[in-house]
């Protein structure tokens, strides 16, 4: 976690944020609970009482980077790309082709197509219980964002791989 981030995010000097966490004895809460009370006490709202709290569990070696509250992990990528969302998820779909693996991993499911007027996505399981998201919007009049999580990791040591395997994958997107 970027704590510089955080800090700027939020408005607080991390120390801040460490003595409120210790007064109300935050290692011994639940994530839920932790997020709960940064949100209540007006120190972090959303998504930044989520990071803080990651970074807090972080700190305290209850969690791992990439690892998820259900201990899991997970990994992500973006790149913008020109065009609108739909060419990008077209052009995401062509440069996969016809996988039926990556890796070395089956594809178990899918991949399924959805949208809604602001997301396009794109999803599929893998033989190792893991699951690829794609998810892409409209960043800007002719620019995409496509976002890839790669979730329900089993180790840290998986997240370099995918991590490098779906960078080289973005890379090759036009």
């Amino acid at each position: 976690m970027n704590i510089e981030a955080i800090e700027a995010g939020i408005g607080m000097p991390w120390a801040e944020v460490e003595e409120f966490l210790a007064g109300i004895n935050a290692g011994r809460l639940s994530h839920k609970d932790i997020a709960t009370a940064l949100n209540d006490e007006g120190i972090a709202r959303g998504w930044w009482a989520q990071s803080v709290t990651v970074a807090y569990e972080q700190q305290i070696g209850r969690r791992q980077p990439g690892q998820d509250c259900d201990g899991e992990f997970q990994t992500s990528v973006s790149k913008t790309v020109n065009g609108s969302m739909d060419e990008a998820r077209n052009r995401w779909i062509t440069l996969l082709g016809d996988a039926e693996e990556f890796s070395g991993v089956s594809i178990s499911r899918g991949p399924d197509l959805s949208e809604s007027d602001k997301w396009r996505y794109w999803r599929c399981g893998l033989a190792d219980g893991s699951r690829v998201n794609v998810n892409i919007y409209q960043k800007a009049p002719g620019k995409a964002a496509l976002s890839l999580q790669h979730e329900r990791l089993e180790s840290a040591e998986q997240l370099d791989h995918w991590r490098d395997f779906w960078k080289a994958k973005l890379a090759e997107f036009e």
